[in-house]
């Protein structure tokens, strides 16, 4: 019972400190007055106490908003995103209104691997959509590649950013002076730009100079556009000639292509 009665006095006791603290706390709100030292001790008790109990509130809040935050952060991204697929899709549709002298497979790009980003992509067409090796794959933007393998149901496609040594395409560049053939040859990832060697030395060639495919060799038709010069370098024995060059496809971002599979006859 002494026991009982003490624990009972404690609890008392704390509580009749607790009401006195929030009584000053709440009395030297509202007065302008320097407060005692016995006031200062309650104020500070009440304090704590509130801290104490708004705390799990407080940061219950706090996760709330940061949750908050990073939802509307996600589904802001997730919109851009959306609109991004949205515009290629219908640019994809509108290069199909100008590619009247082919016969054309729209696809969507399933497949990436990070480790070959620059390398290859896979898309949801095949066999039996009528796609075979070597058919050229471009978007409103300009070539992108050409595809390597083939499944029923799913093609690979090489894009002329891939450094793969048997991965050329003969090239024409509309200078000032008239056209000139070379050989796109490799990708410059630091800068990103797509590289064309062979040109010859004495050629006049200027920054925004049109490149496109020239036909030559029959792989790739002639007239797909690529991009233009943004950067010119002699090789060391004055012979020849390396361009940059800049495309307007953002080759980090493609989510649709469009197939040319052959020509109408």
């Amino acid at each position: 019972m002494y026991r009982k009665s003490k624990k009972r006095r404690k609890i008392i006791i704390i509580i009749i400190v607790i009401v006195i603290a929030f009584f000053v706390l709440f009395y030297s709100l509202s007065s302008n007055r320097k407060l005692t030292v016995v006031e200062s001790f309650f104020k500070d008790a009440a304090t704590i106490v509130m801290k104490g109990v708004m705390l799990p509130f407080t940061s219950l809040n706090a996760q709330k908003d940061i949750d908050l935050t990073e939802s509307y952060v996600i589904q802001k991204n997730l919109n851009v995103h959306l609109e991004e697929e949205i515009e290629q899709l219908r640019d994809a549709l509108d290069l199909n209104q100008t590619l009247t002298g082919y016969d054309v497979v729209n696809a969507t790009v399933i497949s990436r691997n990070r480790s070959y980003w620059y390398q290859t992509l896979t898309i949801d067409k095949g066999s039996k959509d009528g796609l075979k090796k070597n058919m050229v794959a471009i978007t409103k933007d300009g070539l992108i590649g050409k595809i390597q393998n083939v499944t029923n149901y799913s093609s690979e496609i090489k894009l002329i950013t891939s450094n793969d040594v048997n991965n050329k395409v003969s090239v024409s560049i509309a200078t000032t002076t008239g056209e000139t053939t070379a050989i796109l040859s490799g990708y410059d990832k630091e800068n990103n730009l797509v590289l064309i060697s062979g040109v010859d030395s004495q050629v006049e060639i200027n920054k925004g100079d049109v490149v496109t495919t020239s036909g030559l060799g029959g792989m790739f038709p002639r007239g797909i556009y690529i991009g233009e010069v943004e950067a010119i370098t002699n090789d060391k024995y004055g012979l020849s000639k390396t361009l940059g060059v800049k495309t307007s496809q953002n080759f980090n971002n493609i989510h649709y292509v469009t197939v040319l599979k052959e020509e109408k006859q």
